[in-house]
């Protein structure tokens, strides 16, 4: 009997332990078991971050008295007073006043009841500290309305070391050349520590698209811009991303600098969508257009030449020009120069260069390339190349078999010549006499 009393006895000790987890309790501060805390008060923290109320802003190493925002709601059935606030961050972040200050920041005015509030204290960031995330501790104290004494809140928070995006732009051939189409080229790079992301591109073409910023700029609307919008995607720091478009240039643009505002729409590091407005610049040069036609060989006071024109059906004079004669193949011709000077618009130049050969002289078809070299309004050199064929024929000598002429005439020449003048040498002398 006394054995079964103290069983019955045990069982009942041993159902607390049973069914402790079966059922909902509620606890001495608190409701159970619960992954949500449900401690109450006036305070709740919402966020923190480098920058003010109204702008965040991306920091890096070595940034000081930079802004740091910490953003609480009043959760309270009171409005709040008197707030003080306290920062308490990781080695590395110092207050704005030097190491070992303690940061402070105080709001300007009271918070209404479910209203938000912030405190922005001020920081050193060492140059050493990394990209990555942080944590912080914050301290908060205030006052309740038609209350006295000061309470106190506690917040841990994670923030971030963002990197600074540094945003350029340029054409990697900056030079245009008018009355034509030319294929454009910019370089988008992000020479910053932070990555940036959706990145899009806009160019504006009127006057009326042109930004506050870019007023300055008065011939975009003239030139004809095939490409204006341009869907670049993620930038990574240290990198580039390449835009292109194909631009015409009228012809009365030569020797102005065009340039072309760009509006660049990207999100920064912490999420916020942001424009900047950037000037790619562009010089515009002159058409230089060169045909080499009429080429032949002719003889010359025994000397058989290469004889040609050449055309510039272009709106800009070349500028010291040289044409060279250059043997191709089998062709036994030696290279030869000839300096022309200034290459002018629709005003054909000739040339003739003399035919030498390398050995004996070897008659008949020559392959050659004509190489016209002339420098344009950039000082830039420019080549310019023509193939063709020629016929050497062997030099004619009429007068084979017989005296020279030229060698009878000039001593007749100059003997005629010296009797004239003796004659009235002698006329002068007796007019004088007399």
């Amino acid at each position: 009997m006394i054995l079964k009393i103290l069983f019955a006895l045990f069982v009942i000790g041993l159902m607390p332990f049973i069914f402790e987890n079966s059922y909902a309790q509620i606890k001495s501060g608190g409701f159970g078991d619960s992954p949500f805390e449900r401690d109450f008060g006036d305070v709740k923290f919402l966020d923190a971050y480098f920058g003010t109320i109204n702008d965040k802003i991306e920091i890096e190493g070595g940034d000081s008295n930079v802004p740091f925002t910490v953003v609480f709601a009043n959760v309270g059935t009171q409005d709040i007073t008197g707030i003080r606030g306290q920062l308490s961050l990781p080695l590395g972040f110092s207050a704005s006043d030097g190491p070992g200050s303690i940061i402070f920041a105080d709001s300007d005015s009271n918070s209404l009841a479910g209203e938000n509030f912030h405190l922005t204290f001020f920081v050193n960031i060492d140059k050493n500290v990394k990209i990555q995330q942080y944590p912080g501790t914050v301290k908060v104290d205030y006052s309740r309305l038609r209350e006295s004494g000061v309470r106190t809140a506690f917040a841990d928070f994670n923030f971030k070391i963002t990197g600074d995006s540094i945003i350029n732009v340029r054409a990697l051939e900056p030079f245009l050349t008018s009355l034509q189409t030319n294929n454009v080229s910019i370089e988008i790079s992000n020479d910053g520590t932070a990555p940036i992301s959706g990145v899009d591109v806009v160019a504006a073409n009127t006057q009326t698209e042109l930004p506050s910023t870019s007023t300055s700029t008065t011939n975009v609307e003239n030139v004809v811009i095939l490409e204006s919008n341009w869907d670049v995607g993620q930038i990574n720091p240290k990198t580039s991303k390449y835009l292109t478009a194909t631009v015409y240039v009228p012809e009365g643009l030569k020797g102005d600098t065009l340039r072309i505002p760009l509006l660049i729409s990207y999100y920064n590091p912490h999420g916020d969508l942001k424009q900047i407005s950037k000037i790619v610049d562009f010089y515009i040069k002159g058409l230089i257009d060169l045909t080499v036609f009429n080429v032949e060989v002719i003889e010359l006071s025994d000397t058989q030449m290469v004889v040609g024109e050449i055309i510039n059906e272009g709106n800009q004079d070349g500028l010291f020009g040289f044409v060279t004669v250059e043997p191709r193949g089998d062709s036994n011709i030696l290279s030869n120069t000839q300096f022309i000077d200034e290459i002018e618009v629709d005003a054909p130049v000739p040339f003739n260069v003399p035919i030498e050969f390398d050995g004996e002289p070897r008659y008949g078809e020559h392959e050659i390339t004509i190489t016209v070299r002339y420098k344009d309004s950039t000082r830039d050199e420019v080549f310019l190349t023509h193939d063709t064929t020629i016929f050497v024929k062997e030099l004619t000598n009429d007068n084979e078999g017989g005296p020279d002429l030229t060698m009878i005439l000039i001593p007749i020449a100059l003997a005629t010549g010296a009797g004239i003048f003796i004659i009235r040498r002698r006329k002068k002398a007796k007019i004088e006499a007399s």
